[in-house]
Formats: structure tokens, sequence, C-alpha cells
């Protein structure tokens, strides 16, 4: 009899050749751990089982019927067959119709029995089912209430990953160590690990499937936030550089506005993380993030945080995520300060080599004293003679990664980052991990309220007399869609909290609006207008390209996906219409609507939708009367549930903070459980800073093995 490990290759089991070894090699499966940790991404309820009467012809339905006449199959053109069936139960009689499929002639004969799983509809007075799955019904043999549906490669089945797989649980389960301290899983009655990876696979019931669910994303969450709580202990062991007291008024004097109460108070944090020295006269380094709506005012106190670093003597490096928004942020530090005699340079991916080679002598020799530019800035050439201040701006765009590697140009620096993106306080620690918040929770004096409004398709003329009025008028509109070429398909999120499946709703065969397409229809319809495309499919600098146009008044239109979510300021914008606006997080949409009305114009944010759900009517009504970015992001997150919100906002930058990705946790539905988990980590790392008892070995490995090195505090 063979002997299993977790460690034991996966080929060893009965089925794998070379062939299929390969094929599970690129869904990361080369072991049994591998296998065991080999996630489903959905579950079907075939155990719901309904009578033909009953069904609701809504999304895939379960019924156990009779087959009542043998198969009969058709050719309809050179490679297109269908086949036949009728078949019954207590409630009446349906047609069920397989595409390409011949061989079911031999799979069902009058008499037998099956249980079908699929959609149904209504052809005339009769009911159809398309292409079902099914089971033979077996006297004395169970089907199973709940079917795992994986992620899958040609060659590889989910029956197949089914079968492999409750191989290895039977062999191995009891050798996984429980890695979570058991006072730790019974304060917040989780099941033990074998337990929950066994339903997880093989789920008893929808409430094993559940508590499961929650174990699975309470470990990560909970390893996460050690690996952030023993990164915080560590900062507060080190020693920064100390910022000098500075009175701050030859800057605010220059602005044509006052600071708000809210700018002013993130000002303060900063200065208060930075000059005020602790009981033992130091000051440790600074990770500080200012969160508040688009034109909320986050860069002027990132001017006013980069001034006290240079009036201390230091240099700042600003880096933001693309080149226009880097030259915009150069304008606006430069054009103040420069009126101080501060000395800003930018450093671009595209500047030359010849001026790349001067700025880098000049900071290496102290000659300027603030930088700004990209992802150039993390250049092995860039050196500095005394960087004391790292600021990054849309830190979701950056991986927690990136902003290191900034901020190890000199390991006492001060980082603070900037976002745009309104996060629940709920979710606050998930998605900011070791940076203290401030928020700015005031938009500027004088800045006018963005008018929203939600249409259906039958406004379409309307609407393209109102871009045309925009524009005549002056203006210049962004026309958001969620796809970028015809044929490219809604991305479905699945999600087996509650069992739902999917985090959307999904469009009655609304054909989604995309931007190719959309840019086409109104070069034919608008012919005056100058019409501009942008998508995350063009290169960098033709991305760059096309928003200088549109920021400088070339472009009239422009048809974009959510690319220019982080854009430029173009204050002559004043109109923002997104397509299949139903398709879009609230707090995406609230960014969105935050692109327009930034200049003296009055301004309009259009929603197009012909979802016609009390959901989605739900959700745009609260985008139609709400202008508060944190209140919208907290009905979001009600209406949403935190995994989803969790998916959507942070995947990028969470994949990108060392290797480490949210499986489970992104599916939960379960804001306390974030919070529990994060308590936990928290005071797991009060009681034991470097995970050193013996109680922490397990789990002081799972923080290594996930979080290194992004996180590299212990080892």
């Amino acid at each position: 009899m063979k002997k299993y490990t977790l460690s034991t290759p996966v080929s060893a089991l009965s089925g794998v050749g070379a062939a299929r070894e390969k094929q599970l090699a690129k869904l990361g499966i080369f072991t049994l751990r591998d296998l065991i940790y080999f996630f489903p991404r959905a579950y079907e309820r075939r155990g719901d089982v309904k009578r033909l009467s009953d069904l609701q012809f809504e999304g895939q339905e379960s019924v156990i019927l009779t087959v009542a006449s043998e198969v009969k199959s058709a050719q309809l053109r050179r490679g297109l067959t269908i086949s036949k069936l009728r078949a019954f139960d207590e409630s009446g009689a349906c047609e069920i119709v397989f595409f390409n499929t011949p061989f079911v002639k031999d799979v069902f004969h009058t008499g037998a029995e099956f249980r079908f799983y699929g959609k149904a509809s209504v052809s005339g007075r009769r009911i159809q089912l398309t292409n079902p799955k099914y089971e033979p019904i077996i006297p004395g043999r169970e089907l199973e209430a709940m079917v795992p549906v994986y992620p899958l490669t040609d060659g590889i089945s989910s029956k197949f990953i089914d079968k492999i797989t409750k191989i290895a649980i039977d062999e191995v389960i009891t050798e996984i160590t429980d890695p979570l301290p058991d006072s730790i899983r019974i304060k917040n009655s989780l099941p033990v690990l074998s337990y929950a990876l066994k339903n997880l696979h093989f789920p008893e019931n929808e409430d094993a499937l559940k508590k499961s669910l929650t174990r699975l994303a309470f470990d990560e969450m909970f390893i996460f936030g050690l690996g952030i709580s023993v990164s915080s202990q560590h900062k507060k062991r080190l020693i920064g550089v100390p910022f000098a007291p500075c009175d701050l008024s030859a800057v605010t004097s220059l602005l044509p506005y006052e600071l708000t109460d809210s700018q002013k108070n993130a000002v303060n944090d900063v200065y208060r993380d930075t000059v005020f020295k602790d009981k033992n006269g130091n000051v440790s380094p600074m990770a500080r993030i200012i969160v508040g709506d688009v034109g909320s005012g986050k860069t002027v106190c990132a001017i006013l945080a980069m001034y006290i670093a240079v009036k201390s003597g230091y240099q700042a490096a600003l880096m933001a995520p693309t080149e226009i928004l880097a030259r915009q942020h150069f304008f606006e530090v430069d054009s103040l300060l420069s009126r101080l005699g501060i000395k800003t340079e930018l450093l671009l991916g595209s500047t030359t080599q010849k001026e790349k080679k001067r700025i880098y002598s000049a900071l290496e020799s102290g000659d300027v004293d603030i930088v700004i530019g990209t992802h150039a800035l993390i250049s092995d050439k860039v050196d500095f003679k005394n960087l004391g201040l790292v600021i990054t701006d849309e830190q979701h765009r950056f991986g927690v990664r990136q902003r290191a590697t900034l901020k190890d140009k000199s390991r006492t620096a001060h980082l603070l980052v900037m976002s745009a993106t309104p996060i629940p306080r709920t979710l606050a620690l998930t998605m900011y991990g070791d940076l203290d918040v401030s928020r700015i929770t005031e938009m500027p004096k004088g800045r006018m309220r963005v008018d929203t409004f939600v249409v259906d398709e039958s406004y379409r003329d309307r609407l393209l007399s109102f871009i045309e009025k925009q524009v005549l008028s002056g203006g210049q509109c962004y026309v958001v869609c969620p796809a970028i070429e015809a044929d490219e398909e809604d991305r479905e999120l699945y999600a087996p909290t509650s069992i739902s499946l999917t985090a959307f709703d999904k469009a009655n065969n609304i054909k989604l609006k995309n931007t190719l397409e959309y840019a086409e229809n109104l070069r034919q319809k608008l012919p005056n207008l100058r019409i501009g495309c942008l998508h995350g499919k063009i290169k960098s600098a033709e991305k760059d390209e096309v928003m200088h146009k549109f920021s400088g008044g070339e472009i009239d239109v422009l048809v974009s996906t959510t690319v220019i979510e982080v854009g430029v300021n173009v204050p002559n914008a004043s109109l923002m219409i997104v397509e299949n606006a139903d398709r879009f997080g609230l707090s995406q949409l609230h960014q969105l609507r935050g692109r327009v009305g930034r200049g003296e114009r009055k301004s309009y944010c259009v929603l197009v939708s012909d979802l016609n759900t009390d959901k989605a009517r739900a959700r745009l009504e609260i985008m139609r009367t709400t202008y508060d970015g944190y209140e919208i992001s907290e009905r979001d997150l009600i209406l949403r549930g935190p995994g989803d919100f969790f998916a959507s906002v942070s995947d990028d930058s969470m994949r990108q903070s060392g290797g480490f990705e949210f499986k489970m946790a992104k599916l939960c539905d379960d804001s306390e459980l974030f919070s529990a988990a994060f308590s936990a980590a928290k005071e797991t790392v009060e009681s034991d800073p470097d995970l050193t008892l013996a109680e922490h070995e397990l789990i002081r490995k799972e923080v290594i093995q996930h979080l290194n090195p992004t996180l590299s505090t212990i080892s």
C-alpha cells in the first residue's frame, strides 16, 4: 500500500501520467498539498431539486426526471449536431436538447432516471433544458447536494480534479497540522483546519461549507495581519530622520485658498509624525496614508510635507503611477515651491538619457531638493544625498514591494502615501496594512456639486444631444464603458458566499458597451466633435498622449475604460457618462464622478443602466442622492459584502505585496470576521513580537512563507 505525504508529487496518484502532470502544473498543482489547497471557484446547488412546474427560469436549476423517449439526433450543418429526448416528472414534461454530443444516445434510455442541472427556458408552451449536466439516479448511491466547480485548463475536468482530490484528502488529511492556536480558534468559533479543508472540497451541507469558508478566510486575514503587526512593531524600534520645527505660512500664504479643516488635520498628523520626538529623543519613521475624494486637496498636503522635509535639510521624492500625472504634480509643486527657492526635478521613463544622467548626479550631490517621477525613481541608478521623505500617489496602483523599493533608498526616510479610494473604516486596516490613516472628509470651498442622473437606453438620443450641447458650450465629456471590444465578455466573480455564486447580478442578455465600438459610433453620429479613445490595452506612451490631448482641449469626448479613474485634472470636463453603470462598484462610480466638476463649469454625471432589478436600482439611487465618498463606501460594503469589495479594490495591490494572494478572504461576507482576525493578530504580536513562542512556531512559518521578503522583519 502506497504511503502518501503532503509533499508527495501529484504524479504519484493513479491516473496522473506525464501529460496530466504537465496540465496540473499549469494550475499550480505539483504536490498533494497543492492539490488540497486548490479550492473551488464556485458551487452548484444540485441538491435543491425542483419540480418542473416550480421552475423559476432564472439561473441554473436542478430537476429529477424520467426519460420518456430514446434520443433522436440530426446534423443541422457541418460541425453542428443536435440530440433531443423527452423526460418528465409528476408535475409535467420537458424537452432536453444537447448540441455536438451525439454519444448521449448511449446514455439515455426510456425509463431511466437522472438528475439534470442547467438553465431551463420556455419555447412556446414547452419547457426546454439545453445542454444540462446530468447524473444517473442509482438506488443506494446518494448524489452530492453541493458540487464544487474548479478553475480548469485544457485536458483537466472538474470530475478529474474531484477524483484525485478525494484520494489526496483521504490519504493525508490527518497529516495536516493546524497552525492556529486553539485559544484563537475557540474564541472565534472556528472549525479545525482538517474539517475546513475537507468540507471546502466535499461539503456535507451549506452550513459546513460556510463554516469552512469562514475558517480559511480567517486564516488568510490572520496571517496577513500578523505580517502587518510584526512590521509595525519593527518600525517602532527604528529611528527615523528628525525633521525640524518650521513655519508653514511661507507656503500657505502663496495658496489662492485657505486649507480645509481636514487638510489642516492631515498636515498636523504629518508634522507630529516627523517632528515630535518620543521620550528617548527619537522620531520613528512615519508610515501614513492620506485618503480623500478626487479633488479634495491631498496634493497640497504632500507639498507641505515636502516643504517640511526640505527646510529640515532633507530631500523628498514623489512617485506617481503615470507620466502625465507625474507631470501634473511637478507643475503644481514647482510652480509653488520654486518661489521659495526650492529646486524640483521631473524624472520619467521617457526622460532622455542625457537628462537622466544630469538628474542622477544632481540628486546624489544634493543639488536637487525634490524629485517627482514614475517607476523611474526606483531605478538602481537613482541615489540620494539625504532622502528624508518618500511619497507615493494613488497607493493602490503600487504594490507594497514597489513602495518599499523607493523607501529603501533611505531606511530612515518617512513614508507618505495618498489615495482617492474611500475605504470603509471596518476595512481600512485590511486595505492600508501598516499605514496610519489621515482622512480628508471635506471638499475645497467653492467646489460645485456634480448633479447625478440615472437613465436607461430610451434616453440615448437625448444623451447624444446633451453631449453635443456640453461641447458646443465649451465643455468636455468623458464616456466610460466596462469593455474594450465588442466580443469581450463581462468578468464574472464567483463567490460561494451564501452559495450565491456570483458577486454581480447577471444582466438579462444586456450587451456591454465597449470603447472601440462606442467611439466609432459617436464619430458617425457627432461628426463635428473630436472623439478620443482610451483603454488598458494600448501602450503607456499612447495613453499619456491621449490624456495630454484631452487635458489640452484637443479632444472633445474621451471614450474610455476605467483607466481614467486615476487621471489628470481636466477643469474643463463637465460631463461624465458611465455606461452599464450597474457593473461598477459604488466607490468606483464615485471616483469616476470625481473626474468632472474640477473647474468653474456646472457639471453632470449620467449613469446609464438597463438592468431593472431591485438591487441595481437601489445601488444607483445611492449614487444619485449621496455625494460623501465615505458614506458611499460604507453603503457599498453593506450592499456588496466585504469580500466582493475586497476583491475589486485591493486584489492588484495585495497580489503585489510579496506574493500573498487572498483566495478565500475575498469571498467572505463577514466584515466582523476581518476585524476579529486583525485583532487576534495584533494581540498575538503584542504578546510575542517576533513570534518565537512554541505555540506560534507554525504561524511564524506561515508568515515567513507568505510575506517574506516584503515584510522581512522576522527570520
